[in-house]
């Protein structure tokens, strides 16, 4: 793992798994979204993981035109980088969620870095009322549900933003993924430092329990050695502690209400700005500095936010 003198904070402050009824804080025009991730870089996060939605009922929706208006509103604000999703939803296309990065050349963009069972299902037992019959499809169709990144997608995503300049954050659910990163890595496609999002806690991914950090860890270790940044995302309840686990290993950390709704036991997060000052709290306590923008631009080698196309 790259040497680690600060954390950088990534906050992801809306996304696809979550629906509108599950949070009313959960933000879905394009004005709640940038004041979300506004309010977000304010509190500490050095990239925005960003994601639209459908502002007529909240769909997830990679529509480029739903991407601009917050876009241009947060990079006026705020000095963050902005990473859009080549996730988009797992229902999607690969050649949907392509689309806003391709548009606006960002300097980050994520990467899926495997196909996988992808279960939302378990949701249905918590949420019962939904105002939108799309959310409980959205949440009941994922027992059927492979998220789809072959070979080819993510080979040609690669060479995408490539060409463009992006950089990524590379989205690894489990072990596979990471073999999978070592395997474009060697071939080429991707260079050092390589960003690993280690992801915690999704059904048909790997667990959420420290034992399974470890082993992420290590294989990561194993495979990259000096050449990466290890980042965690725990999805849900595991997500302050995972982070907690992992920061004090030396890794960054991944906080916002795509990944999860929640600030404590049954209390829901009002803002992701609130978990990123929960989590800030942990690494000063930790006694470990959280990374500016522009040094988190150094540390990835990104390309800076004069050379995006919004």
């Amino acid at each position: 793992m790259a040497a680690r003198s600060k954390a950088i904070i990534t906050c992801a402050p809306t996304g696809a798994i979550h629906t509108p009824s599950m949070s009313p804080y959960l933000p879905v025009s394009a004005d709640d979204i940038a004041t979300a991730a506004i309010d977000a870089a304010r509190a500490g996060a050095a990239i925005l993981h960003l994601h639209a939605r459908d502002p007529k009922d909240g769909r997830p929706s990679q529509d480029p035109e739903l991407f601009r208006p917050f876009l241009s509103k947060i990079k006026a604000a705020t000095n963050a980088v902005i990473n859009i999703t080549t996730g988009g939803s797992p229902h999607m296309s690969v050649e949907e969620r392509m689309r806003p990065a391709t548009t606006f050349k960002p300097e980050l963009a994520s990467l899926n870095m495997g196909s996988m069972n992808f279960g939302l299902f378990p949701m249905l037992e918590r949420f019962k009322e939904f105002r939108h019959e799309w959310e409980r499809q959205h949440l009941e169709n994922s027992r059927d549900l492979i998220f789809k990144n072959t070979f080819s997608d993510i080979g040609n995503i690669l060479e995408i933003g490539n060409a463009n300049g992006t950089r990524f954050e590379f989205e690894c659910y489990d072990i596979s993924h990471l073999n999978n990163l070592k395997h474009f890595l060697d071939r080429g496609l991707v260079k050092a430092p390589v960003f690993v999002q280690s992801v915690f806690g999704i059904l048909g991914g790997i667990g959420g329990d420290p034992e399974d950090l470890m082993h992420m860890h290590r294989t990561a270790n194993r495979l990259f050695g000096d050449q990466y940044r290890w980042s965690i995302l725990g999805a849900g309840r595991n997500q302050i502690p995972l982070a907690t686990i992992g920061a004090a290993m030396g890794a960054d950390v991944r906080v916002g209400l795509e990944d999860s709704l929640w600030i404590g036991p049954g209390r829901l997060a009002a803002s992701s700005a609130e978990q990123v000052l929960r989590i800030r709290s942990v690494l000063d306590a930790l006694n470990i500095d959280v990374a500016t923008p522009d040094e988190a631009r150094e540390m990835l080698d990104l390309k800076g936010a004069a050379n995006v196309a919004f």
